[in-house]
């Protein structure tokens, strides 16, 4: 990692929201789910939720182009799974759809704890979202058309988040809990290096904040050496 690398990542780091999330419900195509992780990704969400069955998961993996690297994408089983924990910690749910109680998008402050609800691309949320809201939101329109793209009504609603959130100075200083924040600095600046220590049940070796470098520049020296002084007492036929 360089110095301009580690200092771009902390930049982004810092900027995290970490009580900002979005949660699709069953949206299966891949290039709306990966515009989605886009757009969270602009906006500083680090957590995103999705409910979607293993064939559409697997359609997304292959079409998101590394998109996911930079938001943490959680999978369930069922939308009540996903909000289980968000709802018990005071979160509010905001769900995009048409329906006769539905508010300007707008309308809702976004600097409380917040989980964006998108629903599938041509039926909507499901009973569960629709059940578990806290508020209906719309965008208003002025053409012939009635809805949005879902993954367009994201973008709109991120875009408002980060509005409000920049002007109540959310944006200004660091959120993310410190422990989270230093394992997400090594990880998305050293990945091989990360996935190297995960396969061996290693503990990461902390890194110089300012540039990116090994505190202990023999670390990984060490590591192979020892690695290789097991494999030779496992080797050795005595």
């Amino acid at each position: 990692m360089t110095p301009q690398r580690a200092r771009r990542i902390r930049a982004v780091l810092d900027r995290r929201q970490p009580d900002l999330r979005v949660l699709t419900d069953s949206v299966h195509k891949g290039h709306n789910l990966s515009a989605i992780v886009r757009s969270a990704d602009a906006f500083g969400v680090l957590d995103m939720d999705v409910v979607v069955g293993d064939g559409d998961y697997r359609a997304y993996r292959s079409t998101a182009m590394g998109s996911q690297r930079w938001v943490c994408l959680h999978r369930h089983s069922s939308v009540e799974a996903a909000l289980a924990p968000q709802k018990a910690a005071g979160y509010q749910v905001v769900v995009a759809h048409l329906d006769p109680t539905a508010v300007d998008f707008r309308t809702v402050d976004y600097t409380r704890p917040t989980v964006l609800l998108m629903g599938a691309e041509k039926q909507g949320p499901g009973a569960a979202a629709l059940a578990a809201a806290d508020h209906y939101v719309t965008i208003p329109m002025v053409g012939m058309v009635e809805s949005f793209n879902v993954s367009v009504a994201a973008a709109l609603l991120l875009a408002e988040a980060y509005r409000q959130r920049e002007a109540a100075g959310l944006f200004a200083q660091p959120r993310l809990d410190p422990t989270r924040y230093e394992r997400l600095f090594f990880e998305w600046g050293e990945p091989k290096l990360a996935a190297f220590c995960q396969r061996r049940g290693l503990p990461y070796p902390a890194l110089n904040p300012e540039d990116g470098s090994l505190l202990d520049p023999g670390w990984f020296a060490r590591v192979q050496a020892a690695e290789a002084e097991d494999a030779a007492m496992m080797d050795d036929p005595t």
